[in-house]
């Protein structure tokens, strides 16, 4: 009985090594920092929301990479929450770019800044 025991606890994961850990959070990291970039030097919003979809899945891919290495699943979970928000965030910033681009036929943040007033 006790080798069955055993036997059923050997597929469990092990613990993610810290230099593996460094790894994928410097990809997250700069993937975070290429989405920062990316939104504040494009002036075309389509680009700017994919910037912005770059940023939710730099910090999507740390909060998993964090998971695995604690062993739990609260990462994983929350980045299920993180996934649905980041679609509906595109669902609508498209619907408001198509809007904006049937306005103006132009999808330059310059030509929409005198909105602001």
């Amino acid at each position: 009985m006790n080798s069955l025991f055993t036997l059923a606890q050997t597929d469990y994961p092990e613990a993610m090594g810290a230099l593996t850990l460094a790894h994928y959070l410097f990809l997250s990291a700069a993937m975070f920092a290429l989405g920062i970039v990316g939104f504040m030097t494009r002036r075309n919003l389509i680009i700017m929301f994919l910037c912005t979809e770059l940023m939710f899945q730099a910090s999507g891919i740390a909060l998993i990479a964090f998971s695995r290495f604690h062993l739990n699943h609260t990462g994983q979970t929350f980045v299920i929450f993180v996934l649905t928000v980041a679609a509906a965030e595109a669902a609508m910033g498209l619907a408001l770019v198509v809007l904006l681009f049937r306005k103006r036929e132009s999808l330059s943040t310059e030509e929409w800044a005198e909105m602001s007033g």
